[in-house]
């Protein structure tokens, strides 16, 4: 295997919890820990994956389908978490003070063979950022919780070999949804979620041609379908395998490559 390979896997995707995992041979991070301590063992259990690899777990945001595992997590295994300081703020619990790392704005941040890029996303939080995760030439993307398209988003994406991109919502779907009006808003009103249509857009008109998986990530339970979006990008993705993540178990483990090759377990 090239020594510049990723592996990647969503343990959970979705408003019930979010938790994303990215590393080479050696070492891991996690993005978010929005699902339980023992679930988020049990699902890297059955990929195969050992918290042994995990070096540190990195939060986007303070919301809790992001953070609702992450004190358990890190103080069992002594994990450092790089969090901004408007996000730990917005936490509202008690992390291990020894195990905060703070982020200050953009930056790259090494992880043994790993650099994970921090950058700022528009979303109705304080200080929310997105990841770039890179090992040799090998860039993974990880793009949820996105209210607009911005400079940022597109200037990394432009580089990702695979990326984890938000595709929330169906306009149709969250217009006729029973949602109250005031939610609906915070959902499409630039600051909320990304939906089908603005995700397609980015991806069809920034995807790289190097760029072997996409993953269809945060999909909303009442206000997208997975095979309606599977389908919409499917029919624009060219070479780009394109999958769903889901809101109930994790994915396969995929191993992303400067030079694609097939997924592994």
């Amino acid at each position: 295997m090239d020594c510049n390979t990723l592996f990647i896997a969503s343990l959970n995707s979705g408003s019930n919890g979010n938790c994303y995992y990215v590393g080479n041979e050696q070492e891991a991070v996690l993005i978010d820990a929005g699902i339980s301590c023992r679930e988020t063992e049990k699902r890297m259990l059955r990929l195969g994956l050992s918290m042994s690899k995990v070096k540190a777990i990195f939060i986007s945001h303070e919301h809790g389908d992001h953070i609702k595992g992450l004190c358990t997590l890190a103080a069992k295994y002594n994990l450092p978490v790089y969090i901004t300081q408007g996000s730990l703020q917005g936490c509202r619990f008690n992390l291990r003070q020894d195990l905060i790392q703070l982020l200050k704005g953009t930056e790259q941040i090494q992880i043994g063979g790993l650099e994970i890029s921090s950058f700022h996303k528009i979303h109705d939080a304080s200080e929310p950022h997105s990841f770039l995760i890179t090992c040799g030439p090998t860039k993974v993307g990880v793009f949820t919780d996105i209210g607009a398209v911005c400079d940022n988003l597109i200037y990394h994406f432009k580089q990702c070999h695979a990326a984890f991109l938000e595709a929330n919502y169906d306009d149709e779907l969250l217009e006729k949804s029973a949602y109250p009006y005031f939610l609906k808003k915070r959902i499409s009103g630039g600051r909320g979620h990304l939906s089908n249509k603005l995700a397609l857009e980015l991806f069809k008109t920034f995807k790289p041609e190097f760029m072997s998986h996409l993953f269809l990530a945060h999909l909303s339970k009442d206000n997208n379908c997975p095979q309606l979006a599977q389908n919409l990008f499917a029919a624009h993705a060219g070479n780009t395998s394109v999958v769903v993540a889901s809101r109930h178990q994790e994915t396969e483990v995929y191993a992303i490559s400067e030079t694609p090759v097939a997924h592994s377990a």
